[in-house]
């Protein structure tokens, strides 16, 4: 008998953060999210989850467990996991959009066969590290704020600060980045996202004062808006600072569109934009072609989707930046197991799959 998918079922869930979490975009103080359980007819069981961020993706909670109950799990139930590449398509080609539901569905499917084959998920899709280190961001808030902020992370075993930028005048934007300099040193890496805050010339001229001043900034994530794919080229050509696309790429023809415009140097993946893992490795694929390394990140998301995020981050030599605090964010978790961390450093788990347990409540 083939082995098929039997069962699909869905699970809200709400947690609140130890902090607001405030960017250009949002503020956050409860993460809500969807977790999904596929199980098969051998009675194995693969989670997912997708997590809501209308602003960046469009999705929201009553969308997401609409797209997964009644449009994406109709067309899986019943077809045989033997055929991961259909099973693959039919999720994608499911509805247009709807990318977050969508890779929920996708984690959960290759935890499944993971789960198969006896392996981590991250051995399942490369197996290239087994420990990644990654940044921890610091909210949008007064200068004292962020700067106490960034300082209490550091104790706790950061040395990379993701700094968000671009809900201000840029001239308080640049005030802040002085001062979390100033107040953590040299030593630390301090990453800005912009979260399309800036235009082009501003964007530009922000960068390279900010470079003029010693200000020593990693890389700048998104400084424009998603759709100015120009505007992206522009910042990328006329500063010397690492620019990162992160809401400009949604898909493999949003990479190729901006990597023949040279319109970044490094290129944000996140399973919620991508609609899932495969995707994700595809446009990793595309970015390394064009001598472009790739960044994980998330949005706020639980343990579920930040274990898959990392194995597949820990999983391929190009992915070379993390971004992977989101579940740290959390004040409880819905699950036991998947990543460790100490500090900033954390751990793949080598149990089959995920390596998360959930009990539905």
């Amino acid at each position: 008998m083939s082995l098929t998918i039997k069962k699909i079922e869905t699970f809200p869930i709400e947690v609140p953060l130890k902090s607001p979490f405030k960017t250009a975009l949002r503020t956050v103080t409860t993460a809500s999210s969807l977790i999904v359980r596929l199980t098969d007819s051998d009675g194995f069981v693969g989670l997912g989850e997708a997590a809501p961020t209308a602003p960046i993706t469009g999705d929201t909670d009553a969308s997401i467990k609409y797209a997964v109950e009644k449009v994406i799990a109709p067309k899986l139930i019943g077809v045989s996991l033997t055929q991961p590449e259909r099973v693959k398509q039919l999720i994608d080609t499911a509805l247009v959009g709807n990318h977050s539901p969508k890779a929920a569905v996708n984690i959960a499917v290759n935890e499944l066969l993971a789960k198969h084959y006896g392996v981590s998920l991250s051995e399942w899709l490369g197996g290239y590290r087994q420990t990644i280190s990654t940044d921890y961001t610091v909210s949008v808030g007064t200068a004292q704020e962020m700067v106490k902020h960034a300082q209490q992370l550091i104790t706790e075993g950061f040395n990379t600060l993701k700094v968000k930028v671009g809900s201000q005048s840029p001239f308080e934007d640049l005030k802040q980045v002085r001062a979390i300099r100033q107040a953590v040193g040299p030593e630390v890496n301090i990453r800005l996202d912009a979260n399309q805050g800036w235009h082009k010339k501003q964007a530009a001229k922000m960068i390279n004062q900010m470079a003029q001043e010693g200000l020593d900034i990693e890389l700048v994530e998104q400084p424009v808006p998603a759709d100015d794919f120009e505007g992206m080229a522009y910042v990328t050509a006329h500063t010397d600072t690492p620019i990162m696309a992160d809401e400009s790429i949604f898909s493999v023809k949003d990479a190729l569109r901006l990597l023949k415009m040279a319109g970044c140097d490094i290129i944000n993946l996140k399973l919620m934009k991508a609609g899932g893992i495969d995707n994700a490795l595809k446009i990793n694929s595309i970015a390394e072609a064009f001598g472009v390394p790739c960044m994980v990140g998330s949005m706020i998301e639980s343990q579920v989707s930040v274990t898959a995020a990392a194995a597949m981050a820990a999983a391929k030599a190009n992915i070379q930046y993390y971004d992977l605090d989101a579940a740290m964010m959390f004040k409880t978790q819905p699950t036991t197991g998947g990543i460790t961390h100490e500090g900033a450093v954390i751990t793949i788990p080598d149990k089959p799959g995920l390596g998360i347990e959930f009990k539905a409540k």
